[in-house]
């Protein structure tokens, strides 16, 4: 009797012991994430909220955005930090101008150390999900042609990384879903978002921080434009003609290019040491 016992139990530990098989992830929670950001992206495309984040708005608040920040700067700082976090996540079109902007407000240094946190967080958010949902789909359905790109793309995935956020002709959308798909490890993409985003991000805190006089001068001239349009009795026809893609330079430009083939020379070293 005592045999059958342990016997038994021996069983059962036995049992217990077995790994229990993986269960794949079902279309809802595969999906779910994915949807639910596209819903939130279209949501606020549609009701325009998007164009509250201008220079136009803020020559026009200037003067309580600035003090609102004096006066809760570490609740501002973490406010813009997780406003543009969600900007980057939600794929929105207005990177550039929260970038200058934090310079504006925060000082190159802090504006654009508190950027490059929220941009890496904001892009880690639409990385994982669009692995969780798309990648997961390409892998399985991969073709040859796409099994071949994943993998050369995995083999030197940090310097095309690099490459690709370093160079200004990648959107920065794009660049966060495409490593997903081509299944880049997190570690690397982390890293590989982290510094590659460090040299445009900067440069552009740094204008940021030299922009107090312009929006001064815009600001006054949309008050005076406002003003004017009231008093004569006529629709007001008042804009900023300051624009986030006029402080992108051809020499800016050219300077991010040579970063980004400085990053992917080690690729092509060891592509020409194998021929």
């Amino acid at each position: 009797m005592p045999n059958l016992i342990i016997e038994k139990n021996a069983g059962k530990g036995t049992k217990s012991e077995e790994p229990e098989p993986t269960k794949p992830l079902s279309s809802a929670r595969r999906f779910g994430p994915l949807v639910a950001l596209g819903t939130i992206a279209a949501f606020i495309y549609a009701m325009g909220w998007h164009r509250y984040l201008s220079f136009e708005q803020l020559a026009t608040n200037r003067e309580i955005i600035t003090s609102t920040v004096k006066d809760y700067f570490i609740l501002s700082v973490i406010g813009y930090g997780m406003v543009y976090a969600a900007v980057v996540a939600l794929s929105l079109p207005v990177g550039l101008f929260l970038t200058v902007l934090g310079g504006f407000l925060f000082g190159p240094l802090i504006g654009g150390t508190t950027t490059v946190i929220s941009a890496t967080a904001g892009a880690l958010l639409i990385f994982l999900i669009a692995r969780t949902s798309l990648g997961e789909t390409l892998a399985e359905k991969a073709g040859p042609w796409i099994e071949k790109l994943r993998e050369g793309f995995k083999e030197h995935a940090l310097n095309y990384l690099l490459f690709l956020r370093l160079v200004p002709a990648f959107p920065f959308w794009l660049v966060n879903i495409a490593p997903a798909l081509l299944g880049v490890k997190t570690s690397t993409y982390i890293i590989g978002t982290l510094i590659g985003i460090i040299p445009g991000t900067f440069a552009f805190s740094y204008v940021g921080a030299g922009l107090g006089s312009v929006i001064e001068a815009q600001s006054h001239a949309y008050n005076e434009c406002i003003a004017k349009a009231a008093s004569d009795g006529v629709p007001a026809h008042c804009s900023v003609s300051l624009n986030p893609a006029d402080l992108v330079t051809p020499e800016l430009l050219l300077a991010f290019a040579a970063l980004g083939v400085v990053a992917i020379i080690p690729v092509l070293i060891n592509k020409f040491r194998k021929k």
